[in-house]
């Protein structure tokens, strides 16, 4: 089972009133677990970036003038996340965007159903309870000491973390963080079997120096047979 963890950063709340996406990132779960792989772009928006917006992630008009367009990057984007499972905070939000950009490109949107809000599951398992991604990330002790400002990758690399703790437990999935220092071929044969790679039983020999040292150490134990018997 493929799933995508998503997150975007935009230039305010409205796409239908001219507000773009500026920041995609994603990460790719196989089975619930972290494959390493993920996808990574800056978005020119082609308008201004708001002051109080750039206050939250940092992203400014200067800074995003240099990258690519929307229709640049979107077949990538698609490609990536191909039919994918999608694991989004809040998704309603970052869907608004992503289906009215990729309608705009001539695209089919992407269904509802293909969509696992996690701000949803948050609320139901913890009801009343604070449901924000820092929220999520203090009760599940994961750090986030590295969001000073929103990310669009940052966020999708916590939200990973958060969606396993929210599934009972990163134990289901393995961590996050110690699969991605892993090698590719070992990450997917544990995607797809479920089961760490054997290892061959080691040989360590003995040297005739350690069976002296060790012989004098028991012959100071006096009657303890156990550590005398040779057979």
């Amino acid at each position: 089972m493929r799933e995508i963890v998503l997150d975007t950063e935009t230039t305010g709340m409205d796409p239908f009133s001219g507000d773009r996406i500026v920041e995609i990132g994603c990460v790719e779960l196989l089975n619930h677990i972290p494959t390493g792989n993920h996808y990574h772009a800056y978005i020119n928006p082609e308008r201004d970036v708001p002051a109080e917006v750039v206050a939250v992630h940092g992203l400014t008009e200067q800074f995003l003038k240099g990258k690519p367009t929307f229709a640049e990057i979107y077949t990538d984007f698609l490609d990536f996340i191909g039919d994918a499972k999608l694991v989004i905070h809040n998704a309603e939000f970052d869907m608004k965007f992503i289906n009215h950009h990729i309608q705009a490109m001539g695209a089919p949107a992407i269904p509802l159903s293909r969509i696992v809000d996690s701000l949803i599951m948050a609320r139901q398992k913890f009801p009343g309870s604070p449901a924000s991604l820092d929220a999520l990330c203090k009760r599940f002790d994961i750090d986030n000491a590295n969001r000073t400002l929103h990310g669009a990758l940052l966020d999708a690399e916590l939200l990973a973390d958060v969606y396993l703790e929210l599934l009972g437990g990163r134990q289901t999935g393995l961590n996050l963080s110690s699969l991605q220092n892993d090698n590719s071929d070992t990450v997917n044969e544990a995607a797809h079997h479920g089961s760490k790679k054997r290892r061959e039983p080691r040989v360590f020999p003995v040297s005739e120096e350690e069976l002296s040292t060790h012989q004098v150490m028991v012959n100071k134990l006096g009657e303890a047979a156990l550590w005398k018997k040779t057979d």
